[in-house]
């Protein structure tokens, strides 16, 4: 694992296009299906690192939280040949132990990483209803070792703000993890 920081994608920035594979029920997912008048949470996760493991319960009740409110999907764009632990068939098997109810799109070529700018897993991005960057980086301040327990905080203010007509404070952090395993 190699600690890496996420590269901050210009706040404002339109969200990338994208069609990829939903693992949870092998269709494709374009983000053209997106409600229109709800904001959207982009995640790139990934199964097997420590740093999403760590906030497994803490997506789960976000989830749960704002599902009525955001539209959420969450990305996988390791490369598989060397991590298997991140292939599909297991990002489907995570997703039905989790009971994520969002797709869980496997990015095989990296392209969609590469337009977001992705770094690291987990990192987090969320976008307005007209599709332009609000906020991007991490969920809050806890990390798998350090006694902090995950609260999302970071990510929860933002999205409340955004739902609430205030303006998404500027001051935001880095996302940290695991590298994108890159082929």
């Amino acid at each position: 694992m190699a600690l890496t920081y996420s590269s901050m994608l210009k706040l404002g920035t339109q969200m990338p296009k994208f069609e990829l594979e939903n693992t949870v029920n092998n269709e494709i997912f374009s983000s053209s299906y997106f409600n229109s008048t709800a904001p959207k949470l982009i995640m790139f996760i990934c199964n097997h690192c420590p740093y999403v493991i760590h906030y497994h319960k803490e997506l789960i009740k976000l989830s749960q939280d704002y599902k009525n409110n955001i539209d959420f999907v969450a990305i996988s764009s390791n490369d598989i040949e060397n991590y298997p632990e991140d292939s599909p068939e297991k990002m489907k098997q995570l997703a039905i132990e989790l009971g994520l109810f969002f797709p869980y799109l496997y990015d095989e070529t990296q392209e969609v990483a590469k337009n977001f700018k992705a770094e690291c897993t987990p990192e987090f991005y969320l976008f307005n209803n007209k599709k332009t960057l609000e906020y991007r980086g991490r969920l809050d301040n806890s990390s798998p070792g350090n006694g902090i327990e995950p609260s999302g905080i970071d990510l929860r203010e933002a999205v409340e703000n955004l739902l609430n007509g205030r303006e998404v404070n500027q001051a935001q952090h880095p996302s940290m993890g695991c590298n994108i395993k890159w082929k």
